[in-house]
């Protein structure tokens, strides 16, 4: 079935957005800016980032409460209808509390490690989230994995190997990169750890807020209000820690200084813009994400995670200064068969979907000219 307009900018708002949220945080943490001391240095501040992630999400909450307006001033029902906002309005946002609070912390920590190792890796590594899923799900929900689940771990494990491999291999802080070797694979364990946190976090929603039958967007918003609270909260206390790496670059620094971030953004326009992009992205991000799996389906989202990884990889190639290495290419294969077999997709039919979104474009694009060559064809007929 051919994919409509609307669902096409769909995939593609999902995939440039989710790009741009990994690549702009990035970004940002290699900009070097005038801080509170004086000094010009590089914007080390992933509670700061957290928090504006946060953000983003809570831009999801704003964006329910208006399409839930709008739908009910229409008097037709549509609030009940529309897949945005329709489900159980009635219940209690604590209830979303702790899924927050592990979002708070898995992002946090990832931060930390996305500012010691590359994008590419960072997002190749947020697959891991299907191991700790699974065993998870297996010991608390009482699932029981299928062998083609087990199977789809099992390459998911020997592809994060792989990938590790590569960094180990590629960075020993001869390319450009700020961070030696013992960096980067730092930065790949904070974010597997962070994983296990992430996956907490997916068992307790569908042990405890599944049923609940809550719209997806809302929820979204409301865990990003309370993460953005409390780690807005917590970064007093975090003032007064001192710290040194992974979690700070400096020795004896603050484990975080969120008026040290404010004003290195303040004497940047490039860290204003990928801050900014970080907020809108997420919040698109969520949107689009969100409404591809009421679209089309789980599936497709995940194939579109997948292209994204892609384009994140592509992009740290070319503008990041991230080495091309063969063993990350077939870690990300692994990891592709792995994620497919564990959501049951063909891994053949990834090629496939992407092949039929930009056969869909094609297409469109086509028939488009055909009508316009049509109607055009039919005035010069007039006399």
């Amino acid at each position: 079935m051919a994919w409509t307009t609307y669902q096409l900018s769909l995939a593609v708002l999902m995939v440039i957005t989710g790009s741009i949220n990994t690549l702009s945080t990035k970004w940002a943490d290699g900009i070097e800016s005038v801080g509170r001391d004086g000094q010009k240095k590089k914007f080390d501040h992933p509670f700061f980032q957290a928090s504006c992630m946060f953000l983003g999400e809570v831009l999801c909450l704003f964006a329910f409460k208006i399409l839930y307006k709008y739908y009910s001033m229409k008097g037709d029902g549509s609030e009940d209808v529309m897949g945005l906002t329709k489900g159980n309005r009635n219940f209690s946002p604590f209830k979303l509390f702790i899924p927050a609070m592990c979002d708070m912390t898995g992002t946090s920590i990832m931060y930390i490690g996305l500012n010691l190792t590359y994008a590419s890796s960072f997002q190749m590594f947020r697959g891991s989230v299907i191991i700790f899923v699974g065993l998870l799900s297996v010991g608390f929900l009482e699932r029981v994995l299928k062998k083609r689940e087990w199977t789809g771990i099992v390459f998911v494990i020997l592809g994060l190997a792989i990938v590790g491999a590569s960094d180990f291999k590629s960075n020993d802080g001869s390319d450009g990169e700020s961070h030696d070797r013992n960096d980067v694979i730092t930065g790949d364990l904070l974010i597997v750890i962070a994983q296990i946190v992430t996956a907490v976090q997916m068992v307790v929603e569908e042990k405890y807020v599944s049923g609940l039958d809550i719209p997806a967007l809302q929820a979204v918003g409301w865990e990003g209000l309370f993460g953005l609270v409390v780690l807005s909260i917590l970064q007093v206390p975090f003032y007064f820690i001192k710290a040194g790496p992974p979690f700070t670059s400096y020795s004896g620094a603050s484990l975080e200084d969120a008026l040290d971030a404010f004003v290195q953004i303040w004497n940047s326009w490039e860290l204003m813009v990928a801050i900014l992009g970080t907020v809108l992205s997420i919040a698109f991000f969520n949107f689009a994400g969100i409404s591809v799996t009421k679209e089309l389906s789980a599936t497709t989202r995940m194939v579109l995670d997948s292209v994204r990884t892609l384009v994140i990889w592509v992009v740290s190639l070319i503008f990041m200064g991230q080495e091309f290495d063969w063993l990350q290419l077939v870690g990300f294969i692994g990891l592709l068969i792995g994620m497919g077999l564990y959501n049951n997709v063909s891994v053949l039919g990834v090629p496939s979907k992407i092949g039929s979104l930009i056969r869909g474009l094609r297409y469109r694009t086509v028939s488009e000219e055909q009508i316009q060559n049509h109607t055009a064809d039919e005035r010069d007929d007039v006399p």
